[in-house]
């Protein structure tokens, strides 16, 4: 396969109408890929009988690969070409997904959604990056970004809708199929459309620094996962925390020494990037860990249709679209704390209200306000955040930012199922423990939720009490202690997106004037 030169570039020409496609279509498709699973718990918690935290690993075994590798994947775009990373991410991501649709237990599922995110690792910042090298002026990159974030949010209004069609009209596995199918009109598109763009001036391979972050987040994750189920004081999570300070110590001074650093830490000493870095992080756990929360509440807690579970992703996604005029024009007036404080607001202010609803209210007009106000929160952060670290440093430094933007939000975005997961869960099942032992059920029903519980933890009491007739006096006490353990799940996201705001609100109080520069290669 040929690609153009990289002395041919998006800069030179201006951003031409098939480089805009492709980059749209690859960020809208990565997002299907990473939101579509949490629309589908509740069929994988049927079909498939995940114990402890298997269900989170699922989520989060498309997300682990992308926070990890973006970074590089930034790196390989400024080295070797966008328009390659775009062809290459969209088919590993059609080759995942056709693994996730033939899985015939959990750990092929795990596999095929690593796989597909590995492929998304490329086409997050890569999709970016050759979009932001394409533009001549301030006002078309905040356009651009605007545009960019309102596909990304795209994704993740089609994403539930096509979990809940095909799981309402056939199985869970259609919606991989699906999503294959437009992985591969993408790679196409880029193939045939795309013009092609780098920045390798002064760039090489960071293999330190690679393996660092790498097994620093992946050990950070593990123990945040795995801590529910495997026991906070276990020899393995304390292990995996310290390895994860360890490894991630080893990343800074790695960077430090590089000649070629895969980030440059200087970038953080713009107190508008290191801001947004740090929202990046915080705001974007809140928004998916309350995602999170809702995909578990609907589906594996209340088992509601599919289709409940995609009408509430619509309204946290969905209102990114409608925003888009609007959006844009505050990118290019207002001051990007505002913009970043007011949008976490309102995501705290939904999640406050989320947490005051009683987990026996099954009516989807309860949900409807506090989802609509998280939703109106992201649209309104996730472009601000985007084009704050984006807009603040030279051009030719576009794709090192955009990767460290999207590595960043995706950590964030990964910490959410892995946090609330951990959260909800445990407190969920010290909750059912403590009513157990308290309640006048006979000694012999008492036992088996207790063994239930320590075998697949309070989402299989649930489970099992709504199947088993033998076993139906424990499901209001499951219900109950998963509707208070995610009910703390979503005090935790709005306070985690209250402290953002207030972040924001304090230390980005002037306009930031965006840096240009002619450099790009």
């Amino acid at each position: 396969m040929t690609t153009e030169p990289s002395t041919r570039t998006a800069t030179g020409r201006g951003l031409t109408t098939g480089t805009l496609a492709a980059g749209l279509l690859a960020v809208c498709l990565a997002q299907i890929g990473l939101a579509i699973p949490a629309t589908l718990n509740g069929l994988f918690q049927s079909d498939l009988h995940p114990v402890g935290s298997q269900l989170t690993w699922i989520s989060d075994a498309f997300l682990l690969p992308v926070a990890v590798l973006e970074l590089t994947f930034g790196l390989l775009g400024d080295l070797f070409g966008r328009k390659r990373l775009l062809i290459g991410g969209a088919s590993l991501l059609a080759a995942g997904e056709l693994v996730s649709a033939t899985a015939s237990g959990i750990h092929q599922l795990w596999a095929g959604q690593a796989l597909a995110g590995l492929g998304a690792a490329a086409l997050f910042p890569t999709s970016l990056a050759i979009l932001a090298a394409g533009t001549t002026s301030p006002a078309q990159r905040a356009r651009v970004i605007a545009m960019w974030a309102a596909l990304l949010s795209t994704g993740g209004f089609l994403a539930p809708l096509l979990g809940g069609i095909t799981a309402t009209y056939g199985s869970w596995r259609w919606s991989f199929v699906v999503v294959t199918a437009i992985a591969a009109a993408s790679a196409a598109v880029s193939a045939l459309f795309a013009v092609n763009s780098n920045a390798p001036a002064g760039r090489s391979l960071d293999v330190a620094g690679q393996l660092t972050i790498g097994l620093g987040l992946f050990s950070l994750l593990y123990a945040i996962i795995q801590g529910p189920t495997d026991g906070w004081a276990s020899p393995s999570i304390i292990i995996a925390f310290a390895l994860a300070a360890v490894f991630l110590a080893a990343f800074v001074l790695a960077e430090k020494r590089a000649k070629s650093p895969l980030l440059r830490l200087d970038l953080f000493r713009n107190r508008a990037f290191a801001v947004a870095s740090v929202v990046a992080v915080v705001g974007m756990f809140a928004f998916l860990g309350t995602a999170y929360s809702v995909s578990i509440r609907l589906g594996p807690v209340q088992d509601q249709a599919p289709m409940r579970t995609a009408l509430a992703f619509v309204l946290l996604n969905g209102i990114t679209l409608v925003m888009l005029p609007l959006t844009e024009r505050l990118l290019r007036t207002a001051a990007p704390g505002l913009l970043l404080g007011a949008g976490l607001l309102l995501i705290a202010a939904g999640d406050y209200w989320a947490a005051t609803l009683p987990i026996t209210d099954s009516a989807f007009t309860s949900l409807i306000l506090p989802l609509g106000l998280v939703g109106l929160g992201f649209a309104i952060t996730v472009s601000s955040i985007t084009a704050t670290a984006v807009n603040t440093v030279p051009m030719h430094l576009a794709g090192m930012a955009s990767a460290t933007t999207n590595l960043l939000r995706d950590f964030g975005f990964t910490l959410g199922p892995a946090i609330i997961g951990a959260v909800a869960l445990s407190r969920a099942a010290s909750n059912f423990s403590d009513s157990l032992h308290d309640s006048a059920l006979p000694g012999a029903l008492k036992g088996a939720g207790t063994a239930v519980l320590d075998e697949g933890g309070p989402l299989a009491v649930n489970g099992a009490s709504t199947t088993s007739p033998k076993l139906a006096d424990l499901h209001p006490l499951a219900l109950d202690a998963l509707g208070h353990g995610y009910s703390i799940g979503f005090i935790v996201c709005g306070s985690a997106a209250l402290f953002s705001a207030l972040l924001a609100l304090i230390t980005l109080r002037s306009r930031a004037a965006p840096h240009t520069d002619s450099t790009e290669h």
